[in-house]
């Protein structure tokens, strides 16, 4: 008899989990700061300023290029297991991405995509941790003000750094690629942090 998982493609999850898995079992503690279940991994902080930690070595996974490079097959997905922390930072981060893609979509030019992904990044959010977020069951709540303000200028710039690259991978000879913005009407585990599906 045949399992179900061998026969129907899986979902990817961030290289991350075998990183913080390992850790945990030498050490018996988290490898990185993680608030609300979500860890402060590190990334490149190629276009963005904050408090996010740097990579320490060039071989660490990054998990703003992980969101895109997945995108494209984990928005297909109606569900996802969460194996380690990191993947609960790869399904927020994702939902983003798909946001990005809403506003590339309504766009026109590079130009329009760079302007609406600086004003996503500046905008106000809701947190992955309130209790009126989308998919508030793969994430815990913070009562500690200094941890949520913590979490908050993490995610804000990781969301800068992530709607910054996609403005060159998703556009091409100087407007939107088609490529992308198709997958705009796609919902990752049917949900969206605007439009359809964000109630």
């Amino acid at each position: 008899a045949h399992n179900l998982s061998s026969t129907t493609m899986p979902a990817f999850h961030s290289d991350f989990n075998k990183i913080c898995k390992a850790y945990r079992e030498q050490n018996g503690q988290d490898k990185y700061r993680t608030i609300g279940g979500i860890p402060l991994l590190p990334f490149p902080a190629n276009h963005s300023k904050g408090p996010a930690p740097r990579p320490e070595t060039g071989d660490e996974p990054d998990i703003i290029a992980e969101t895109i490079r997945f995108f494209k097959a984990n928005v297909f997905f109606s569900n996802f297991e969460i194996k380690q922390s990191p993947d609960r930072l790869l399904v927020y981060l994702t939902l983003f991405c798909h946001q990005c893609v809403l506003r590339i979509a309504k766009s026109t030019s590079q130009d329009g995509v760079q302007r609406e992904m600086y004003q996503l990044g500046v905008e106000n959010f809701t947190m992955p941790t309130d209790a009126n977020f989308v998919l508030k069951g793969f994430f815990k709540s913070v009562p500690n003000k200094g941890d949520q303000d913590a979490l908050r200028a993490y995610l804000m710039q990781a969301r800068q750094e992530l709607s910054s690259r996609l403005v060159e991978i998703a556009c091409k000879d100087g407007k939107p690629s088609k490529w992308w913005t198709c997958f705009a009407k796609r919902r990752f585990l049917g949900k969206a942090l605007e439009g359809p599906g964000s109630r």
